[in-house]
């Protein structure tokens, strides 16, 4: 029982780091992205890659994640972001759908279908990530760790610019704002903090393969967001907990096929969003009447 509850506090953390770091440009810029899970399945590649090629310490390892995940998020923000958000959406679903692919087709890095495992443990000087505890409290120092550097980047003069384009791009154009940069130097920030998760989710699952980096992914790691609340701190981790709770609760629905399991899930979803757009769509944590704080 204490492995099944560290096991889902590690994936609670995984999932939050994740939330957290898409609310930072759709709750602070108004910016939405479908391709959350291709930065998150970047992490994973370029962690297994680097481990099972040359070394499994994580002060490479971290930095080239981000760094590789960084300039794909540039190469998506630098001609979406020129234009009004909804082109950086059907973008955005582009590369979703362009990397779901490279993830199943490029064999020599990312194994395939089959994925990639076998690699050694992570590490850091004096230290190895191997037990399930040790696991849990680098995924919690992770995420607090983000959380603090996007609150701090919030608090300087750039996340002001941030919110102020959320608010009005067209105010913060005539007051002189550089709109574009400051939007593709924040999808920059949140890919690169993305990675960090699939740096975390691949060493803890000893296994990488595309399935967990499609569609859905992206689509339920938007739904935290939205249900926990956008623009907000709290929103974000309020809304992994509760969606990655459901599952578990569902599981041990009595007298439920497990094979309708992930039906019902996908049904609590649908109306947990309904009801909140209808009650509340500022979110769980967010305003009764919208908005962000």
């Amino acid at each position: 029982m204490t492995s099944y509850i560290i096991n889902l506090l590690v994936l609670i953390c995984v999932n939050a780091t994740l939330a957290v770091t898409l609310n930072f440009i759709m709750g602070y810029a108004g910016i939405f992205s479908l391709a959350h899970a291709i930065f998150f399945g970047i992490g994973s590649y370029v962690a297994a890659y680097v481990a099972l090629h040359f070394t499994g310490s994580l002060l490479v390892i971290l930095p080239a994640a981000m760094l590789i995940s960084a300039l794909v998020g540039l190469a998506l923000a630098l001609p979406a972001l020129r234009v009004r958000g909804e082109y950086f959406v059907a973008a955005s679903l582009g590369l979703q759908v362009i990397g779901v692919t490279v993830f199943s087709e490029w064999k020599s890095v990312t194994g395939g279908i089959g994925g990639v495992m076998g690699f050694p443990p992570a590490s850091l000087p004096g230290l190895s990530f191997e037990s399930p505890t040790a696991f849990l409290i680098w995924s919690v120092v992770m995420l607090v760790l983000i959380l603090l550097a996007i609150n701090t980047l919030l608090h300087s003069s750039f996340g002001r610019n941030l919110q102020a384009i959320r608010d009005s791009e067209s105010a913060a154009l005539a007051y002189g704002k550089n709109v574009a940069m400051i939007k593709t130097l924040s999808v920059v920030f949140s890919s690169a903090l993305a990675a960090t998760a699939g740096v975390v989710y691949a060493f803890y699952m000893s296994f990488v393969n595309v399935e967990s980096f499609t569609l859905d992914t992206s689509v339920l790691v938007m739904a935290m967001v939205i249900i926990g609340g956008t623009g907000t701190i709290w929103g974000p981790l309020v809304g992994a907990v509760l969606l990655m709770l459901i599952p578990s609760l569902t599981s041990y629905i009595p007298g439920l096929p497990q094979t309708e399991v992930g039906s019902i899930q996908q049904i609590i979803y649908g109306a947990a969003m309904v009801l909140l757009m209808i009650f509340r769509p500022g979110g769980i944590m967010g305003g009764k009447h919208g908005g962000v704080k």
